[in-house]
């Protein structure tokens, strides 16, 4: 038996939210027809990248949400001693939030030149429009006289 109005509260995993938020906005910036496969295809695309670079959006949204909420998770945190003694590795870095690919680049250029383009043909449309007002208003007064 169920309680309609139950006062249960689910908590959300720290770090999820950021990865839903990342997901809904590719499925809208992409627009696919199959949205299941394209989250599942997203997710392994996801998975390999964390498994290479070893960053995890999650941990790092939790990470985000913690700073907006306490400031806990970014303080400076002495690492074990195990790390102290062991040599920095040369890998790369893993790719933040500021770094930009060029193709993404290309990209949000392409995009500034379309929407640049509607809004000056917005502008043109409404330019047209008063001047045919304006030309059916001297046609009246012609007439009128």
């Amino acid at each position: 038996m169920s309680i309609p109005f139950s006062n249960t509260h689910y908590r959300i995993p720290q770090g999820f939210g950021n990865l839903l938020e990342g997901l809904t906005r590719e499925i809208l910036r992409e627009q696919p027809n199959n949205i299941p496969s394209f989250a599942a295809a997203y997710f392994e695309n996801l998975l390999e990248k964390r498994e290479k670079t070893n960053f995890d959006p999650a941990e790092w949204g939790a990470k985000v949400d913690d700073l907006f909420y306490n400031k806990h998770a970014f303080k400076e945190q002495e690492p074990p001693e195990k790390e102290k003694s062991q040599p920095p590795v040369t890998e790369e870095a893993p790719v933040t939030v500021m770094e930009v690919s060029e193709e993404d680049k290309e990209r949000e250029e392409i995009a500034a030149v379309k929407i640049q383009a509607v809004f000056r043909g917005h502008l043109a449309r409404e330019e047209v429009k008063k001047m045919k007002d304006g030309d059916v208003q001297e046609e009246k007064k012609q007439e009128d006289n």
